[in-house]
C-alpha cells in the first residue's frame, strides 16, 4: 500500500469516528467515508442511509445532514486545514447488500445473491427475517424468452457472501410514464 493510499485510508477511518455521532443525530447511519486526493484538494465522500425501513432517503434529509457534516469537518480540531470538497449520498443500487438492513430496504426487488459454495442465485426478494432472506428464483431459459419462476428459497445470512440489486428492465418496460405530470416550468423547459 502506498503512503498516499495509507494516509487517505487512515484519514477516512478518523473521519468515520468523528462523523458517526453527527450522522446519528439525524436518525441516519453512516455507511462509509472515503477520502481521495485531487491535486491539492481532498474529496470527502460520505455515504449515509436510513436506520431501517424500506423507504429511501429524501433530498431534504441529505441536504440537512450535509450541513451538519460540513460544520463538523470545519470545526475538526485535528484537521490539516487543506481544502476539501464534500460529497454526501445515499447507497446506490450498485452497492453490495451485506447487512440485514440492506436486504430489508430492497424487498420486492430483483437481486443477485452470491451464495457460499453455490452458483449465484437471481430472483425476487420477497422476505427478510432476522436470520436470512427468501427469494423467488428466476430459472434461466433461452435468450429472448421470459424467465421461469422457481419455488421460493430461504437462505440464512451465514451462507450469503453478499447480494446486489439488479436492474429490472421488465418492470421498467411496464411502467406507465404517461402518468407523470409536468408543472408549468417543466413544460416550458420541454418546449425550449
Amino acid at each position: 500500500m502506498t503512503g498516499n493510499t495509507a494516509d487517505t485510508q487512515l484519514e477516512a477511518e478518523r473521519l468515520t469516528k468523528l462523523l458517526e455521532p453527527t450522522v446519528a443525530s439525524h436518525q441516519l447511519v453512516l455507511e462509509e467515508v472515503q477520502v481521495r486526493k485531487a491535486g491539492d484538494q481532498r474529496i470527502v465522500h460520505v455515504v449515509i442511509d436510513l436506520i431501517d425501513g424500506t423507504d429511501g432517503i429524501v433530498l431534504d434529509q441529505i441536504a440537512e445532514v450535509s450541513r451538519s457534516i460540513s460544520e463538523a469537518l470545519d470545526t475538526d480540531p485535528f484537521d490539516t486545514s487543506a481544502p476539501y470538497e464534500l460529497e454526501v449520498s445515499s447507497p446506490g443500487t450498485s452497492r453490495p447488500l451485506t447487512l440485514p438492513r440492506h436486504w430489508h430496504r430492497n424487498v420486492g426487488r430483483l437481486v443477485k445473491v452470491n451464495v457460499i459454495g453455490e452458483d449465484n442465485l437471481l430472483g425476487r426478494l420477497i422476505e427478510v427475517t432476522d436470520s436470512g432472506i427468501t427469494i423467488i428464483p428466476d430459472i434461466p431459459v433461452k435468450k429472448g424468452m421470459k424467465p421461469k419462476v422457481g419455488e421460493p428459497r430461504t437462505l440464512a445470512f451465514e451462507v450469503i457472501r453478499r447480494g446486489n440489486v439488479e436492474v429490472d428492465f421488465a418492470r421498467a418496460e411496464s411502467a406507465d410514464i404517461t402518468a407523470i405530470e409536468l408543472d408549468d416550468e417543466d413544460e416550458e423547459n420541454v418546449e425550449a
